[in-house]
Order: structure tokens, then C-alpha cells, then sequence
């Protein structure tokens, strides 16, 4: 079953990776969210990503923004024995905001990436991205030897100049198509946005055959085939990135999170959420209030 993780990047002042593989299924495939912004730059693999109710193919020298607390899933194809090469920046980026703001230019650009609504998360054909990895590189030769009064000011350092080399990209690239969808795409969407409108409320796989003019095998395979996961692990993953999001911006009580995600048993929803989180909704909020 695909689960949900949710990252806390609040001890940490960044998650980082250079170039990591995965191979023969050694990437975790679950539907998560973050804490802060996280950079995505593919330098091999292939699969399909779900963000935004919306799904794209996964292909080298492509670079994905997911913004705070933005569900996204990465199913990965392994049948041609390519492994998954990928390098990652997961910061905080209030954190870091004050050190882009002597260059007006690329603060508002700093600003536009994780706060304005983006027409795509992703951008393509970007080769070998040479600059941007270049920059990837050169902090993994010196993250390892950072002390901890040093750890703030080099994160920031790595940070302006990684948003330096993106900016023209970005720039240049935003709002271009991506690549063109298939028939397959185009049906799994309707499915992703009939489940946005109706995740909380009790899911009968009937009503959603009615609304969408899909048999309810047909609704079942195609979505799994497109996905990677059924239909009901989605909805289970939508409804507790919801329960977190209630848990940590609001003081509404438990029960009434659970009714406001499609769930009328009170006790159900603690198991439930438990099952997917590790921990109780009431564990999870006293843990973020820490």
C-alpha cells in the first residue's frame, strides 16, 4: 500500500542529495508532502508523477518544484534496468528569504517559486542542466565538512546561487506545453479531480462510474495502470494530507477533523491515520507543538 510521509524540515535546515540512485525498486513510492520547498533536478529514470491532480512523465532533464505542503507521488519505471538518478534540495524557504533580498531581482523570483501559484511544477528538455548540477556538485563537496556555525550561511550561499542559475531557465521555459498527454493521462485526471471535489464525503466507487461514464473495472484499472496505486490508497493519502494540514494550522478537535475528511468514527480515524502516519492524530499535533 502506497502511504503518505510528510516531511518536518523544521530541525534541519536542509535535506540534500547529490546524484542519488535508486535502483530495482529502491525508491520509496508514497504519496508525502513537505515542511518547505523542495527542488527536483532528474539526471536519469523514467515513470510517471502525480502533483496537483495532475500527472506527468518522468524523463532526464526535467526539474520539478514541489511547493510547501504540495501532495506528489513518483511511480518509477524499472523495467529497462535504468536506475533513478536524482538530485534534491528540501529547505525552509522563510529561513533562508533574508539573504535574497540585497538582489530585488532574484528576491522576487525567490518569492514567486514557492509562494505564486505555478503553471507547472515541473520544467523539460533541460540536457544535462550542467549549471544547475554544477552548483549540486559543489555543495556535496562541502557539506560533509560544514560545522554548525558555518551550516546557516553555506546552505544560503548554495541556495542564491542555485536559484541564480534557475531563474533564466525558469523564466524562459515557464508556461511552455509539456509534453503532449495521452488518452490514458486525460482519464486518470478525471478521476484525480472527481476525487478533489468528493474526498470528503463516504467514497462509493459507483458514484464515481455514474459521474464520469467509466464502468467501475474500467474506472479501477485504468487509474491503477496510470497511477500506480488503486483508487482508494489515493483517496486514504488525500485524507490524511488533510488531517495534517487541519492538525497543525487549526485547534479544531479531532472529531471534528475526521468528519471534515469524509470520516464519522472517531476511533476509526485515529486507527486510520496511525496506520498511514506511524502515529496517533493526537501524537501528531503534540509533536508539531513541540
Amino acid at each position: 500500500m502506497a502511504s503518505l510521509n510528510q516531511t518536518d524540515s523544521s530541525d534541519v535546515p536542509l535535506y540534500f542529495a547529490y546524484k542519488r540512485t535508486s535502483e530495482h525498486d529502491g525508491y520509496m513510492e508514497t504519496f508525502h508532502s513537505h515542511q518547505g520547498i523542495e527542488i527536483l533536478l532528474i539526471h536519469r529514470g523514467s515513470g510517471t508523477m502525480v502533483v496537483n491532480h495532475k500527472r506527468y512523465e518522468i524523463t532526464p532533464g526535467m526539474l520539478c518544484v514541489f511547493q510547501p505542503y504540495q501532495l506528489h507521488h513518483l511511480q518509477l519505471n524499472y523495467s529497462d534496468n535504468e536506475p533513478f538518478e536524482r538530485s534534491i534540495a528540501i529547505f525552509e524557504p522563510t529561513m533562508f528569504e533574508a539573504y535574497f533580498e540585497q538582489w530585488q531581482g532574484l528576491h522576487a523570483f525567490y518569492k514567486h517559486i514557492y509562494l505564486s501559484r505555478l503553471a507547472f511544477p515541473c520544467l523539460y528538455g533541460l540536457g544535462d542542466a550542467i549549471e544547475l548540477s554544477n552548483v549540486f556538485h559543489s555543495m556535496e563537496e562541502r557539506i560533509g565538512f560544514l560545522s554548525k556555525k558555518d551550516q546557516v550561511e553555506e546552505i544560503s550561499l548554495f541556495l542564491v546561487a542555485l536559484f541564480r542559475a534557475l531563474k533564466p531557465v525558469w523564466q524562459k521555459r515557464e508556461g511552455q506545453a509539456v509534453p503532449s498527454d495521452t488518452r490514458k493521462t486525460h482519464q486518470a485526471e478525471r478521476i484525480l479531480k472527481w476525487i478533489e471535489l468528493h474526498y470528503a464525503e463516504p467514497f462509493r466507487l459507483e458514484m464515481m462510474s455514474k459521474d464520469l461514464h467509466l464502468s467501475p473495472y474500467h474506472l479501477s484499472h485504468l487509474f491503477k495502470e496510470a497511477i500506480g496505486i488503486s483508487i482508494t490508497e489515493y483517496i486514504a493519502a488525500r485524507r490524511v494530507h488533510q488531517a495534517v494540514m487541519l492538525l497543525t494550522a487549526t485547534s479544531k478537535p479531532v472529531s471534528l477533523i475526521a468528519e471534515e475528511i469524509g470520516i464519522t468514527n472517531s476511533s476509526y480515524f485515529c486507527s486510520f491515520f496511525k496506520a498511514q502516519m506511524g502515529i496517533t492524530p493526537h501524537q501528531y499535533r503534540k509533536r508539531w507543538r513541540r
